[in-house]
């Protein structure tokens, strides 16, 4: 894809809608997008979006025993209701690796059972004192989850019919969802993980189109619960063919790990969960070599990943990491318009080129 169509792409995953748990509308894009690229594609028990691309020129057995699982998550980091308040105001927690600066003071969408409802995530007066506790917090800068409230103006009966409970998950308002364009970058919330999947996606059909060089089956998998449990990642890499994954993430900008901010993507030698296996890194970094990029390799302790869980777990037997380069992780993430391509062509190279693990 061009670089045009990766934005328009990225723009609709951003506008769906992924909390853990409950991330149908970024899972039906993800189906869409393999159906015209993959062999197969199916939805599995733990709701992760599956397509398979077969090796044109090995035989079946050999292809299946050495298959790789490409693996981006669908969810985003959110919130959930822990209580409604008597005046229908909502106590959240986060859902995921969310903290309240993640979001800011900002509109809610309320994803109730029978009805989107809208809400205002706040952090109460910026005018007050340190009387109170939340006002304390405030005023310092430590904001958390117990200093926030979101305003719905509905009272807890209107909620209550509208299907707003403890669990009802709350996500950032689709009016605060759009990109916006900084010069040879894109900046939104949640390119962790869109931008990564617009990769995948790409290096699905890049994969497809070079079939006669894939001496594996490639396996390309959107996973569910990334930022709680890795529930999704567990179970493919426990029930799908192969030993190897590879995750595909967004990768901190950040000088203790010697990471900058461009189109050359960042190969994880190890993170909080563990070191990736050699010959699956050093595979990627040869990839992004082959394809004239300058690849960065870090080892990220305060990071972790679908690959590090899987492998850690003993759910897959090896595995490793790509990310584009990401400035303001959880956050505003900005990224390089070609760092999705990048990503994408690296790891399309990565199936299709002599592999080294």
């Amino acid at each position: 894809m061009s670089t045009e169509d990766d934005l328009s792409l990225l723009t609709e995953l951003l506008l769906a809608r992924g909390p853990g748990g409950q991330e149908q509308e970024v899972r039906a894009i993800c189906r869409r997008e393999l159906e015209r690229t993959c062999d197969t594609v199916w939805i599995d028990a733990a709701d992760n979006v599956i397509g398979i691309v077969r090796a044109g020129s090995v035989p079946r057995a050999e292809a299946e025993r050495r298959a790789v699982r490409i693996m981006a998550h669908q969810d985003e980091i959110a919130m959930v209701v822990k209580r409604v308040e008597p005046d229908g105001s909502l106590r959240v927690v986060a859902l995921g690796g969310a903290h309240p600066v993640n979001f800011g003071m900002c509109p809610l969408d309320i994803m109730g059972e029978r009805e989107v409802v809208p809400g205002v995530l706040s952090f109460g007066t910026m005018h007050g004192t340190s009387e109170s506790g939340q006002a304390a917090d405030v005023l310092s800068g430590n904001v958390r989850w117990p200093d926030v409230h979101v305003t719905t103006r509905r009272s807890k009966e209107e909620l209550g019919k509208l299907g707003v409970r403890a669990g009802t998950r709350v996500v950032l308002s689709r009016h605060w969802r759009r990109p916006f364009l900084v010069n040879d970058c894109v900046a939104a919330h949640f390119l962790d993980d869109r931008a990564p999947i617009v990769a995948t996606l790409g290096a699905a059909a890049l994969t497809a189109s070079r079939r006669d060089a894939l001496r594996r089956d490639a396996l390309f998998v959107f996973t569910t619960k990334e930022e709680e449990t890795n529930a999704g990642a567990q179970y493919a890499a426990r029930t799908l063919p192969g030993d190897v994954c590879v995750a595909v993430e967004v990768g901190p900008i950040a000088a203790e790990y010697d990471t900058t901010l461009s189109a050359d993507p960042i190969v994880l030698m190890g993170d909080e969960k563990g070191f990736y296996t050699k010959s699956v890194s050093d595979g990627l970094l040869h990839a992004a070599d082959r394809c004239g990029l300058h690849p960065q390799p870090a080892l990220m302790p305060g990071f972790a990943s679908d690959a590090s869980a899987v492998l850690s777990s003993g759910s897959s037997a090896r595995a490793g990491c790509i990310a584009i380069p990401t400035e303001s992780t959880h956050g505003y993430e900005v990224v390089l318009r070609d760092g999705m391509n990048a990503c994408a062509r690296t790891i399309s190279e990565y199936l299709t080129g002599e592999p080294v693990d």
